[in-house]
């Protein structure tokens, strides 16, 4: 009987955690849609513009370790509410801003409060489940949070276009009120008789320090850098844009391939989480496939002459869409590299990777628009223009490739020294199974 109840519980923390990352991740991408309004209402250039989400994601990136830190200490229910809150706060402000600065003030409230929700709710799931589920149950709390995404692309923008831009974000902050009162009655830290807190602010700030010299962390955070920030960029702040404004699409076609972003999370999730599960030495030969995918699909897109048809812009969505649940193996890395005390504190640091990656892209394909306007007085945001400036992605996640395929020879080297497992090359997996089912006697 206590087992069931247990049992029960756990699955109401787990659904009270995936509604607040649902709407936590409804607040960090209202913008996305907004974009286009949002040029209108303040009248500003694409760069001053990109402040809106660059400070969003910087903000959320800074805080990620200080508030990892916090779970380890705190606990992830109080987290949660007082993030709640912060989006709620944010919203507002945005709702009722009349210039660039006080928006930017109510984006960072809500980066602050974004920020405390994912690491907090993948504490949980490692808290209430076995150690065997929490892949796949960390992939459904990521993918379940992306529907998020889903009602700002389209309940936030049928609102925003039929009632306005104060409507729609009081609307949103509203919904975060409902995450506070979530937090409240479904969240509970642990079950009971199983420490989740360090005993004090040192001893969590000692296993961060110690997190952090692991190569395993750092090798979950090159992880969500490099699969993460195309899909985050895209849905965020330059997707919309560029596919209403330079490809020419309808509205409402360009909600729907945002939604189809999300929705191949579900697809993809599940299958990544479970071979995640089942090959933990190859965890990151799953993640350079999605970026090789990544790097196709973006290379099609941009070097298409003239507008891209629908099929090619689908395939991209798709792409990006399986980059989100890959980027759950950085967690994964930093699940299986560290103990349960210090998991908060290197949790935050891998997700310092996607947002970090995310708000450089950002930053710069707003930089990059700006400076062929001026330069040769085509529209801002002309298909051209955008081509080029996307471009950037190939820098920045080029660069995260390097860092993950050197931090990986040197955790397979840790590896064969420590556990005496040599990890070769997946080509020399195979040939070695092969070899093996070809020695295996035959009846």
């Amino acid at each position: 009987m206590i087992r069931e109840r247990v049992a029960v519980r756990a699955w109401l923390v787990l659904g009270g955690a995936v509604v607040a990352y649902l709407c936590a991740v409804l607040q960090r991408s209202t913008l996305g849609v907004a974009g286009v309004a949002a040029a209108q209402r303040f009248d500003t250039s694409a760069a001053a513009l990109s402040t809106l989400g660059v400070v969003q994601l910087l903000v959320y990136a800074l805080l990620q370790v200080p508030v990892g830190v916090l779970v380890d200490r705190f606990g992830p229910k109080a987290v949660i509410a007082v993030g709640a809150l912060l989006m709620a706060a944010g919203q507002a402000t945005v709702a009722t801003a009349g210039v660039l600065p006080t928006a930017v003030l109510g984006r960072t409230l809500v980066g602050a409060g974004d920020a405390t929700t994912f690491i907090a709710a993948l504490r949980l799931v490692n808290a209430w489940f076995p150690p065997a589920r929490v892949p796949v149950l960390s992939q459904w709390l990521g993918n379940l949070g992306q529907l998020g995404q889903v009602l700002s692309a389209l309940p936030f923008a049928a609102i925003l276009g039929l009632a306005g831009w104060t409507p729609a974000f009081l609307g949103a902050a509203g919904v975060s009120g409902v995450a506070f009162v979530v937090a409240l009655l479904l969240l509970h830290d642990a079950p009971a008789g199983r420490p989740v807190r360090s005993t004090d602010l040192r001893a969590a700030l000692r296993s961060l320090r110690a997190a952090l010299g692991r190569r395993g962390t750092r090798l979950g955070f090159w992880a969500h850098f490099v699969t993460q920030s195309s899909g985050v960029v895209f849905a965020l702040l330059w997707g919309y844009p560029f596919l209403v404004s330079a490809v020419g699409l309808p509205r409402p076609e360009a909600s729907a391939l945002l939604t189809v972003q999300v929705l191949t999370g579900f697809l993809v999730g599940p299958l990544l989480g479970s071979l995640t599960a089942r090959f933990p030495l190859r965890r990151s030969n799953l993640v350079l496939a999605i970026v090789i995918g990544l790097a196709v699909a973006w290379t099609l897109v941009l070097l298409w002459p003239g507008t891209p048809p629908l099929v090619l812009l689908v395939l991209l969505v798709v792409a990006m869409g399986a980059g989100g649940p890959a980027s759950q193996i950085g967690f994964d890395y930093a699940r299986t590299y560290n103990p349960p005390e210090g998991l908060g504190g290197a949790s935050g640091f891998v997700n310092v990777g996607g947002f970090t990656a995310s708000f450089t892209m950002m930053y710069l394909i707003g930089l990059l628009l700006d400076v062929q306007h001026d330069a040769t007085g085509a529209p801002l945001y002309s298909l051209s223009a955008f081509k080029a400036a996307l471009s950037v992605q190939y820098l920045v996640v080029g660069g995260g490739v390097a860092g993950f395929w050197l931090t990986r020879r040197l955790a397979r080297r840790d590896i064969l020294r420590d556990e005496g497992v040599d990890v070769g090359p997946l080509w020399r997996a195979f040939r070695s199974r092969a070899a093996m089912r070809r020695a295996r006697p035959r009846s």
